[in-house]
């Protein structure tokens, strides 16, 4: 096997080392329904994408470009880049613009901190450090789709209280529009490692949400949910540790990458 051509990440980065974990697709429809609690993200979606017939379309085509940002050769890293920003060139209504930096900047938050919640509770526990490098690191991919640099808090400690902040006494809180969009996120067919696993996916979703999101959207949490989600939080990690690489991470090390995630998460 030949070595990956050099990318805009080093391969033993902490941002690789997080998102080649398949895994980390379960925590797809927390991160949608967080960008979908911001009342002009959700209009954007609706307005400019088929998310009513293919809901789960929208977080494909973003694992698939931050994939190619995160572990293709510098020219495969630029090019999904280049046409991140030029779908979101199109994207406008009457009372936003996908290119506002805060739109973005939210949308970007929302896919770091679901990265970090997810591979935490199914893969294993971060280290201080570890969380403060990995943000540090997703500032890059953040520039490269067009949020301006001072727009970023200076360290993770900041990033977390941005989030909590946004959600608490922000703009975001669902809306009758995210409540409808998000009822068709919860429960896509799932297809995740080796075998008939199929994933609950609207318990995983419910139990990685904020709590603050899990009750705006509805979505049921009893005892019997908790105890489900529990369960999985066992279950999953101990899968994973015997999943064989070539089914458990993405890329296999070595190998050059394409555009196309190895598990399919379809609507």
């Amino acid at each position: 096997m030949g070595s990956m051509r050099p990318g805009l990440y080093a391969d033993d980065s902490i941002t690789r080392r997080i998102n080649r974990e398949n895994v980390l697709l379960l925590g797809g429809g927390r991160a949608l329904l967080m960008q979908l609690a911001h009342p002009k993200v959700a209009a954007g979606v609706d307005d400019h994408s088929d998310f009513r017939r293919r809901p789960m379309y929208r977080l494909r085509r973003t694992i698939r470009l931050t994939m190619a940002i995160i572990f293709g050769d510098r020219e495969t890293a630029l090019a999904a880049a280049r046409a991140v920003n030029h779908a979101h060139g199109h994207v406008r209504g009457a009372d936003y613009r996908a290119l506002d930096p805060e739109l973005l900047q939210w949308v970007h938050a929302t896919l770091v901190d679901s990265a970090l919640v997810t591979y935490e509770t199914f893969v294993m526990a971060l280290s201080a450090g570890e969380r403060e490098d990995f943000f540090q690191e997703s500032k890059l991919l953040g520039e490269m789709l067009g949020i301006p640099k001072d727009r970023f808090p200076e360290s993770i400690q900041g990033f977390d209280d941005y989030v909590a902040t946004m959600i608490s006494d922000g703009p975001i809180r669902v809306e009758a529009l995210a409540l409808e969009l998000g009822r068709l996120v919860t429960r896509p067919r799932l297809r995740l490692l080796p075998g008939p696993v199929m994933i609950p996916f609207e318990i995983v979703t419910a139990g990685l949400l904020p709590p603050a999101l899990r009750e705006q959207y509805r979505l049921a949490w009893d005892s019997r949910q908790e105890r489900l989600f529990r369960l999985m939080v066992i279950a999953i990690p101990r899968l994973i540790a015997v999943t064989p690489p070539v089914l458990r991470v993405w890329p296999l090390p070595g190998h050059n990458v394409s555009l196309a995630p190895s598990l399919t998460l379809t609507s």
